[in-house]
């Protein structure tokens, strides 16, 4: 669980920048510029990911079951999840009621995605990796919250038209993903029997 490890702290790492060394991070912008500044950016987060899929996939080959969750909630789990593609698709979308309500619609569809998963696993890998992003979006929906309030950030009003691509673009992408991608790439079917 090393590489797993490893790749959660530098995705995560990588994304905590803002929470924690904020005025750092604006230094290093003005200091390199954005696009560089961007550009390392995406690169770490891109190996820490590559990293957690490695990482994940390893410590799948010797499970250590920490708890067996009921069957009912891994039921559960792809409408929770479904919740957090419409959460992803508001950040997206152009004015939808999901931003205006939640601000930050995006690390809210991590937080959501992180505890539905963690419904339905109960192995050391899943706790670790699922455990670690749920944190990891609890304190960044705080902080990104409070960045909000003190910067005046809002917003704009809900429009039908905005609310009609969260919903378009939410359902398409969990359709594919839990219905083709999720076996393709992470080897588990979320609809199979047992």
């Amino acid at each position: 669980m090393v590489i797993l490890v490893l790749g959660m702290v530098l995705f995560l790492g990588t994304h905590s920048v803002r929470i924690f060394a904020d005025s750092w991070r604006r230094q290093q912008v003005a200091r390199f510029g954005e696009l560089p500044w961007k550009a390392a950016y995406s690169l770490a987060s891109l190996f820490g990911i590559v990293l957690i899929a490695w990482g994940f996939g390893l410590a799948r080959q010797n499970p250590v079951v920490v708890y067996v969750p009921p069957d009912g909630l891994r039921h559960l789990t792809p409408l929770v999840v479904l919740f957090a593609f419409l959460l992803v698709a508001a950040a997206y979308a152009p004015a939808n009621s999901l931003k205006s309500i939640f601000g930050n619609p995006m690390i809210l569809g991590v937080k959501v995605w992180a505890f539905g998963h963690l419904l339905s696993n109960g192995r050391a890998a899943d706790l670790l990796l699922f455990g670690g992003f749920l944190i990891w979006a609890i304190v960044d929906y705080a902080s990104a919250q409070r960045r909000n309030r003190r910067d005046g950030v809002r917003a704009p009003a809900a429009t039908r038209r905005g609310n009609l691509a969260v919903l378009v673009g939410g359902v398409a992408g969990w359709a594919l993903f839990a219905f083709l991608l999720h076996g393709w790439l992470i080897g588990v079917n979320p609809f199979a029997a047992g």
